[in-house]
């Protein structure tokens, strides 16, 4: 939820609702870690990229120690930033999923299983720049989205400033929304 953190916050500052994370981590292909083969999200979601992992050959033993390695990590992060706090609740209410953009859909479509698991009446995802392919396979009852371009390379890419968000900076982000 790192780079998503930093976009949501303004996001539920003025529509008045209450900033929360729905934890994500993506399945890395061992060779190259920042391409994805899939993703993990809370409440036991898993969503993995068929295609990929044929394209690629990659075998079911990468696929569970990726897996395990990244579920480690979710948890981690889960009590770091929520620090014994529960999430917001979803049951029965409309959930709006912010990130800082969406490239493949993978984590967001893990967001969006997670967020629905999680009892939310209506799914929203919202992003400043996306990938045409990725925003029709979302999941999502609405997306918004306000640049899709029509060569879209990297999320990066269309920030003059993309610097890695930090544990800090998500725990801080939240504590000044529950406050």
């Amino acid at each position: 939820p790192r780079g998503g953190v930093v976009v949501a916050a303004p996001v539920a500052d003025r529509i008045g609702v209450a900033l929360d994370i729905i934890l994500v981590r993506k399945l890395g292909v061992p060779f190259q870690p920042e391409f994805g083969f899939g993703a993990l999200a809370e409440r036991g979601v898993r969503i993995l990229d068929d295609e990929t992992i044929g394209a690629l050959g990659i075998g079911p033993l990468e696929i569970e120690r990726v897996s395990d390695a990244e579920r480690t990590e979710l948890e981690r992060r889960g009590a770091a930033y929520r620090r014994g706090k529960e999430p917001e609740s979803l049951q029965g209410r409309s959930a709006v999923i912010v990130d800082d953009g969406i490239a493949t859909g993978v984590t967001m479509r893990a967001a969006v299983e997670s967020a629905r698991r999680g009892g939310a009446m209506v799914v929203t995802v919202a992003a400043p720049v996306g990938s045409e392919h990725a925003l029709r396979t979302l999941g999502a009852d609405h997306v918004v989205c306000l640049l899709v371009p029509a060569r879209f390379t990297a999320v990066g890419n269309w920030y003059q400033e993309f610097d890695q968000t930090t544990d800090d900076e998500v725990i801080d982000a939240l504590e000044r929304s529950r406050n």
